[in-house]
């Protein structure tokens, strides 16, 4: 696909980093695609492709390549619940060297409905740490106290729970206020966001954003996260919240279970508004905290990914 206006600011990083971006410059069909994908692969010389998402690795398993392919399954659903999906991947299973989870319910989902595969990995998501920790807190209170949502505006990301849920915060402590901020996925998901929020006459508290690139500021200001997900495979969003050390009250959600003892974070059935909004309101009181992520780090998760590398590439020296 050709690249979407908030994606610039990420492929601008990248390039920066030297890192190849390549867009089409036009949305393709399905023979386009495979085409484009062709030419970039012959165009860029890989010794190893890492495909990433459950379309992706299809598609570059269809081409003629002898490069070894690894696909990695991000996916919070199981999405070979999706017929056609699951006859390519029986088909084209073979062709990937190795195949990565990022959780081990990706692995279980695969192993159900696909098979098993020779090399099966487990490799969580990380998060840059250095961008939560290395920047002090504001010397002085932020005067407003806030409660922040991140993530895509979609009805697994549960927005309309956090406002309802917030409705009782707002009823208890009138100088509390939310902020919802991500990509506008699924317009009328986004615009029922904001019929709720104006039917609760919250107006003047809510704000409804769009993507932003300043996560790591809104939650060194904000005073709670809040992550109402029905599913997530490894949240990036979530790692980054419990990084920042903010009050967390999340879902009770298999994804989010390794940080159930972690200081300040709260795990419940956020489908029971009455609980969502208490747990809210007792965030609001607690201070951040410290917590291990050991494992969870940008550079623990590129150092699996190098490692998956040097062994399907059979490579027996260290790479620079």
């Amino acid at each position: 696909m050709p690249e979407h206006d908030d994606f610039s600011h990420i492929s601008a990083e990248l390039r920066a980093q030297d890192v190849t971006c390549l867009f089409p410059t036009k949305t393709l069909g399905r023979l386009g695609r495979l085409l484009f994908l062709h030419r970039a692969i012959r165009t860029f010389r890989p010794d190893i492709i890492f495909a990433h998402a459950t379309i992706p690795a299809l598609y570059v398993r269809a081409l003629p390549t002898r490069v070894p392919i690894v696909w990695v399954m991000h996916s919070g659903a199981n999405d070979f619940a999706n017929g056609a999906l699951l006859r390519a991947e029986r088909l084209l299973s073979g062709r990937a060297k190795a195949v990565i989870g990022v959780s081990q319910k990706n692995i279980d989902d695969y192993v159900k409905e696909v098979g098993s595969h020779p090399s099966m990995i487990v490799v969580p998501n990380g998060v840059d740490v250095s961008r939560f920790t290395d920047e002090p807190l504001p010397a002085t209170p932020v005067a407003t106290r806030q409660i922040v949502q991140v993530g895509r505006y979609i009805p697994e990301k549960n927005q309309l729970q956090t406002v309802e849920a917030f409705a009782r915060v707002a009823r208890v402590d009138p100088d509390v206020r939310l902020q919802l901020c991500g990509v506008i996925e699924n317009v009328a998901y986004h615009a029922a966001v904001v019929d709720l929020v104006a039917k609760l006459g919250l107006k003047d508290r809510v704000a409804i954003d769009g993507p932003q690139t300043n996560v790591a500021q809104i939650l060194r200001t904000s005073t709670v996260f809040a992550m109402p997900s029905s599913f997530e495979a490894h949240s990036i969003g979530f790692l980054e919240a419990l990084a920042s050390g903010i009050p967390v009250v999340a879902s009770a959600i298999a994804a989010f279970a390794f940080a159930s003892n972690f200081a300040g974070v709260q795990l419940l059935d956020t489908g029971d508004i009455d609980a969502y909004g208490r747990a809210l309101l007792d965030a609001l009181t607690q201070p951040r905290a410290t917590r291990p992520l050991n494992g969870l780090t940008l550079q623990s998760t590129a150092d699996r990914y190098l490692a998956i590398a040097r062994d399907v590439l059979n490579l027996r020296v260290g790479l620079s």
